[in-house]
């Protein structure tokens, strides 16, 4: 099926924003809750506008993905989970809808409530909410698991949980939670934790890996797995919440399977031979010139561009500046200016794919290119000494050569900022006054050809200017354990951002995570400015506000030049069974989590 592109002509980003941050927030008990303003959706509404109510129930789609696990605990920070688990499996108290910047719907909740300054929440359970073997979810489940992953799960639960002063029982259905700091984002978020059933944990250690299939409320309960190979989702026939609106052309497959192979090659060969059914490829070229087998030929399998609406988020070669080699500006600039990016974009893309400008470029949140004004001046003047240059000033990335592996010429400008950094090509090597080599590691995870190939073109532009950079290579599970703990001096990082950025960014950015493992901060940065606007943005009242933050916030991730940037697609796409369909009406988000699978569904 082809979608139908973005068919409300003329609506931008900054017209929603305005629309939703519009109205104030809602007293007495709500059916959902928006960041700024009111839902879009009414108490009475159908199904998510991105949904097919009248799609069928059946059939199966089969997902490839590189790597293994060994874990069926997603929630902490030990192991390596299959992805989907908690997707599939676990509800959340709101589900969130992908087709506005920030709004959440109820789910396990039947309502949420809370003031106009967002002190407090308070959310009522529906009394039909259910777990797999047919237990109700509880108040007591909703609060055991706040405090456990609050307290003993993934750090990106405890920045949160930080912020909580009380938690308390209100009622049979009941739960409010009361907030110790000004944050008006701590309202959803608070509708966001996985809810667990605490008397399968009772007298377990949550920190630690298992392979014990977790119970959750969702509608798929685990139907089989082997560690590294394989795992499959059955849909429940008797979920609970099967009827109710907001799940209403969801949930769709009678099986979900994810299949695990050694690389993204033998995942793309595994596709072409017809054992997976779906294959979201990331190669523009390969998209042109690779898709061309007997299954598309024949009309079994079809192409589909999925578009969408969101910030370009971040991906590149990090750069850990916990390492004394990459904690001056000008070194990192160096190592930016020896990437070239033309080159690299042409010979794996044929130049199709626009490069990342700034963490959230291709939107509306995304930094103004030149001088700083008006409030994203006014929000970063404060910290005007400590900005490195570009900061307020106005900061590009460095063109290159599309034709030649090596560009010159920016490769001189690289050997002027060594030099004032302390760094001088010594007998055909880069070395300090000491006679120290520069010396860094590249940490990349087995089986990424891609990005293998990219750092293999980079490292021999580097050896021209004396670096010969020692590349590592090691498996899923190795690679989180060595990101976790910040065991590298160079990673491929991704980041996906939202159109509604706020408290998480602190995990990202924030100083906490310079020591703390298992933050998003790789970088290692510890930026009072980056702190500071995060703070102004999840305090915005308005429209502009909120903008001007996001936006100074860019400013300072992208001046800072922690990661070289590669490219963004503007479109997913997706390679699937012709038996494979999904609404014509695509979601503001596009291809994101809540896409698919949820929302396609399987037709002979």
């Amino acid at each position: 099926m082809r979608p139908e592109f973005f068919t409300r002509a003329g609506k931008t980003l900054a017209l929603i924003l305005g629309l939703v941050m519009a109205a104030p927030a809602g007293a007495g008990p709500q059916h959902g809750i928006a960041m700024y303003g009111h839902p879009a959706l009414p108490p009475d509404f159908v199904s998510l506008p991105y949904a097919n109510p009248d799609a069928p129930k059946g059939g199966r789609i089969v997902f490839g993905e590189p790597g293994g696990f060994d874990s069926l605990n997603p929630w902490i920070l030990k192991g390596n989970a299959p992805w989907g688990l908690g997707l599939h499996t676990v509800e959340t108290l709101m589900g969130r809808s992908i087709d506005e910047p920030f709004t959440l719907y109820g789910l396990l909740a039947e309502s949420v409530e809370t003031d106009e300054a967002r002190s407090w929440v308070e959310f009522t359970l529906r009394p039909e909410a259910r777990f797999s073997d047919g237990s109700p979810v509880t108040v007591e489940d909703v609060m055991w698991s706040y405090e456990v992953l609050g307290t003993q799960g993934h750090p990106r639960y405890q920045t949160a949980w930080a912020k909580v002063a009380k938690m308390e029982q209100t009622g049979e259905r009941s739960v409010r939670f009361t907030f110790n700091t000004p944050d008006r984002e701590l309202a959803l978020l608070m509708g966001m934790r996985p809810i667990l059933k605490k008397a399968q944990w009772q007298g377990k250690d949550f920190t630690l890996s298992t392979l014990e299939v977790p119970m959750g409320s969702g509608p798929y309960v685990v139907d089989g797995f082997e560690p590294g190979r394989f795992i499959t989702f059955r849909r429940n026939p008797d979920y609970w919440g099967r009827d109710l609106a907001f799940n209403r052309g969801q949930h769709n497959f009678d099986e979900i399977r994810y299949d695990y192979f050694g690389d993204g090659d033998v995942v793309f060969q595994a596709f072409t031979a017809g054992e997976t059914t779906s294959l979201r490829e990331t190669n523009a070229r390969k998209w042109q010139s690779q898709y061309d087998f007997a299954a598309i030929a024949s009309g079994e399998v079809v192409k589909s561009e999925i578009p969408n609406q969101r910030p370009s988020g971040i991906t590149g070669l990090v750069m850990n500046t916990r390492n004394p080699v990459f904690a001056d500006w000008r070194v990192r600039e160096a190592m930016i200016l020896a990437f070239n990016f033309e080159f690299i974009n042409q010979t794996l893309n044929g130049g199709l794919e626009p490069r990342i400008t700034s963490y959230f470029s291709n939107s509306v949140l995304g930094m103004d290119h030149g001088p700083a004004a008006g409030k994203v001046a006014e929000l970063l003047a404060p910290f005007a000494a400590s900005l490195p240059p570009g900061a307020l000033e106005g900061y590009a990335l460095p063109q290159g050569d599309a034709a030649r592996a090596v560009d010159r010429g920016n490769l001189r400008k690289a050997l002027k900022l060594f030099e004032e950094a302390g760094w001088t090509v010594q007998e055909g090597a880069m070395k300090d006054a000491a006679g120290k080599p520069f010396a860094f590691e590249i940490v990349l995870a087995a089986g990424a050809t891609e990005t293998q190939t990219i750092v293999d073109i980079y490292a021999e532009a580097l050896k021209t200017i004396g670096i010969t950079p020692r590349v590592t290579l090691v498996d899923s599970a190795q690679y989180k354990e060595r990101t976790n703990t910040y065991a590298f001096d160079m990673a491929w990082y991704t980041r996906s951002l939202s159109l509604s950025p706020g408290n998480e960014q602190l995990l990202y950015w924030g100083a906490k995570g310079v020591a703390e493992p298992g933050s998003r901060n790789w970088m290692g940065m510890e930026v009072p400015a980056a702190e500071a606007m995060v703070a102004a943005m999840v305090e915005s009242r308005s429209q502009e506000d909120f903008i001007a933050a996001t936006q100074a916030l860019d400013r300072v991730l992208t001046a800072g030049r922690y990661v070289i940037p590669v490219w963004f697609p503007k479109v997913s796409r997706i390679a699937h069974s012709a038996h494979l369909h999904y609404p014509g009406r695509i979601p503001l988000y596009g291809d994101w989590p809540g896409f698919q699978p949820e929302v396609w569904w399987y037709e002979d």
